[in-house]
């Protein structure tokens, strides 16, 4: 089977930079995927992707060396099982707020004995080696997210459960749950107070940190503080962001030229 290259990224201490996949295109999937990414999360939580664009996706990605991985839309064994077997190496899961769904996240993410994922990877076997049957359950990746007060004063708990690799803040969905704005979710100081209790504690527990950032500066922020799984944004956002910068720069030159003519 395919070796997960963020796992041995994460076991020799250092750090994925993980990209965001929102928009439904395996041709920017595929753009995405040669940008230097470590790993690429389809996203079917909030994105406009469903499981037919997801798949051709995790395809486009899979011509790289880069680690496709998923959000799923919720904690449902149903759509767990099958974004794995459709080749995602990890899972991650929104609004995981207790031991008990993440235990139910993990057992819908490992084989028997030690979970109830069915078998049918119908995809992955093609795609990441004909023993993967043996190994999956070594290689992908069960994350959930903290973005719950509730997830918050769980954590501990949350992060003993055997098989959790890394947990996920969701800046936005726990600054709301914390009664703060979304839009102060990068700098009001309870998330910044809460962002770092994920970090310590996930050092105490030996599991690795992860979060989603809007920008390579908030990232490595994110990185001083101990998260060693940074999201840089989005596909949406990155082209967002370069298309008005360029929008900007030619209506700049362009007034700029009619008043010195």
């Amino acid at each position: 089977m395919k070796e997960n290259t963020v796992r041995k990224i994460w076991a020799d201490g250092g750090v994925a930079a993980n990209g965001w996949l929102v928009i439904p295109s395996s041709i920017s999937a595929e753009v995405m995927a040669h940008q230097g990414f470590d790993s690429l999360v389809v996203d079917l939580q909030h994105g406009a992707v469903d499981y037919q664009a997801a798949v051709t996706m995790l395809q486009a990605i899979g011509t790289t060396p880069v680690i496709p991985m998923a959000r799923v839309p919720w904690n449902d064994p149903a759509a767990v099982m099958r974004i794995l077997d459709a080749g995602a190496f990890g899972v991650i899961c929104p609004m995981v707020n207790t031991e008990e769904q993440a235990e139910a996240l993990v057992r819908a993410c490992k084989y028997p004995p030690r979970g109830y994922r069915s078998v049918g990877p119908i995809r992955a076997k093609y795609a990441w080696g004909a023993d993967y049957l043996d190994k999956a359950d070594d290689q992908t990746l069960v994350i959930p997210q903290i973005e719950t007060a509730q997830a918050l004063d769980n954590l501990d708990r949350i992060l003993d459960v055997p098989g959790i690799d890394a947990v996920y803040v969701g800046p936005f969905d726990l600054a709301m749950s914390l009664g703060i704005p979304a839009r102060s979710a990068h700098d009001a100081p309870a998330i910044l107070a809460a962002e770092k209790k994920v970090a310590e504690t996930c050092e105490r527990h030996g599991k690795i940190a992860g979060i989603h950032t809007l920008s390579a500066e908030a990232a490595f922020r994110a990185v001083e503080q101990g998260y060693r799984f940074v999201t840089l944004a989005s596909d949406e956002r990155l082209l967002a962001a370069k298309a008005s910068a360029e929008v900007n720069a030619i209506r700049k030159a362009m007034a700029s030229r009619r008043a010195t003519g």
